[in-house]
């Protein structure tokens, strides 16, 4: 009795459960509503109510593979750490020569000076090998582990940075995704000319604040002071200025910038640090009046103003012989940060709109073929159970659009076969279901505990079967990359929502069947 009276609950409804199921199911056709509608009719719509965004392989666009040069990064290791071993050395006051990078290695002036100049190296670089060598020459190399460590860092920030490009920019709906150990996958749906925008990636943008070295020829780099380097001048082409290597105020100080236009109406672009470089600037520009100050954007100075007086507001333009589109990408690049090393493009594709189109046409006769074939099938293996499993596969594909619409998911061809996927998936449990209705009605139960039992026995073979596709679906996603991940994202949203019709929608409609019919036979 206690079998029956289970089964008898779960086959019936309380007003709650009617009205939650009515709820969602509802909810879930409102989000899927716009994804019928015109551009024109969606433009009336608000913006929480948005439709599916079409992929690179659906609506067209570009395709743009990059790769991070580990190399730059390696050398820019080099140079950092030798920079760091100078200012140690004179810090302490110790004599030193022949400071080079290519491995950083230094001669020791006083032979007495060894220990104390290795401290002071220790304590300005504490991850580095330091080496004691004939002579007393010093060796300072950088493990591979930290070398590892920095890649890693250097691909993770470029490929954030990337991000912050592209949605500065404004594009709509871009996939971004790293590929391999060092390299970035950029898909542009929409996108048929994007030279702009890959030029916009593949700017390094490291923005730094120099001295130049005054009375330094750049004529003669063969006595150049130590510690300066020569870099090309912007503004004059063929003309090269000498400046300290020294940073004076990191662009990653900066916190804004924004194009405008000078007292002239030449395009600037106007710029303000946060609290630290706002006041690093302003000691530097009071401890340098009079001299100039370069502005070096990628190894290149691109204006080098005299310091007239000190700058203490934290903030500052920069000006040259920009256009307005040049300042507007300048202003861009420099909110979004530098990227940490050069951006090699090693692939770039236009993916037509008419290939796009074709695809479209292909996954809606596949979906509306599927639908057919099941909605002939259902009805005519199960007569009007039937017909509820194919009311019941409706409201699943809406609730499946609306839950994708909803979170903002870009759908795929990958994602189109996920979604035909699913109405055999959801089909499937309707099948389980009246199956055991029809072994307990035929063992000789009840019409009503049939009812129920069918449901309750069929939830634990759904379940376990529908975990089991939730647990590949999750593996494909974090695995996966592209459109891999776009199957598993429509696959995992179809399953949640095929067990949800077949469990609530299905019993709810078989309940208002029996209640309204008070039939003596299954009719399957």
């Amino acid at each position: 009795m206690a079998t029956a009276r289970q089964a008898i609950a779960t086959l019936q409804y309380s007003a709650l459960k009617i009205a939650m199921v009515l709820v969602v199911t509802l909810a879930g056709l409102a989000f899927a509503f716009p994804n019928i509608l015109s551009e024109e009719m969606r433009e009336s719509l608000p913006e929480w109510m948005s439709p599916l965004q079409l992929g690179l392989d659906l609506q067209g666009g570009s395709y743009l593979l990059s790769e991070v040069d580990l190399e730059a990064v390696e050398r820019e290791q080099l140079t950092n750490l030798e920079e760091s071993v100078r200012g140690a050395l004179r810090e302490e006051r110790l004599g030193y020569r022949n400071l080079r990078s290519t491995d950083v290695e230094v001669f020791v002036t006083i032979p007495e000076d060894i220990d104390r100049a290795r401290a002071a190296i220790r304590t300005s670089v504490p991850d580095m090998a330091i080496e004691t060598l004939d002579n007393n020459r010093l060796r300072i190399t950088i493990p591979d582990s930290v070398k590892s460590d920095q890649e890693t860092a250097a691909v993770s920030q470029s490929l954030e940075i990337v991000r912050r490009r592209i949605d500065e920019f404004g594009t709509s709906e871009p996939s971004i995704q790293r590929q391999g150990d060092d390299r970035i996958i950029v898909e542009l749906p929409g996108v048929g000319e994007p030279g702009r925008i890959k030029e916009l990636i593949g700017q390094t943008a490291k923005l730094n604040f120099h001295m130049v070295e005054e009375g330094a020829s750049a004529n003669d780099p063969t006595n150049l002071p130590a510690g300066t380097m020569i870099l090309p001048d912007a503004n004059n082409p063929g003309l090269n200025l000498v400046v300290r290597r020294r940073v004076e105020v990191s662009g990653e100080r900066l916190v804004d910038a924004q194009p405008s236009f000078g007292q002239d109406g030449r395009p600037i672009v106007n710029f303000r640090f946060d609290t630290v470089g706002g006041r690093m600037f302003g000691q530097t520009t009071s401890n340098n009046v009079g001299n100039r100050l370069a502005i070096v954007l990628d190894n290149e100075v691109i204006s080098a103003p005299v310091i007239n007086s000190p700058i203490v507001g934290g903030s500052g333009l920069i000006e040259g012989q920009f256009t307005i589109e040049e300042v507007q990408d300048l202003a861009l690049l420099l909110r979004a940060g530098a990227l940490p090393a050069p951006l090699l493009i090693l692939e770039e594709r236009t993916v037509g709109p008419s290939l796009g189109a074709d695809s479209i046409r292909a996954g809606e006769f596949a979906s509306v073929l599927g639908i057919v074939l099941v909605g002939i099938f259902m009805p005519i293996a199960y007569f009007s159970f039937g017909i509820i499993a194919v009311i019941a596969l409706a409201a699943n594909i809406g609730l499946l659009i609306g839950v994708l619409s909803l979170i903002s998911a870009t759908l795929t061809l990958p994602g189109i076969a996920g979604i035909v996927l699913t109405l055999g998936m959801a089909v499937d449990a309707n099948v389980l279901i009246y199956e055991r209705m029809r072994d307990e009605f035929e063992s000789g139960r009840t019409l009503m505990n049939s009812l129920g039992s069918g449901f309750q026995a069929a939830f634990a073979t759904i379940l376990d079967s529908n975990i089991t596709g939730l647990i590949a679906g999750i593996l494909l996603f974090f695995l996966g990359s592209g459109p891999v991940q776009g199957f598993a994202v429509t696959m995992t949203i179809g399953i949640l929502t095929s067990m949800f019709s077949a469990i609530m929608i299905t019993r709810l409609l078989v309940w208002l069947w029996f209640s309204k019919t008070k039939p003596q036979t299954l009719p399957i």
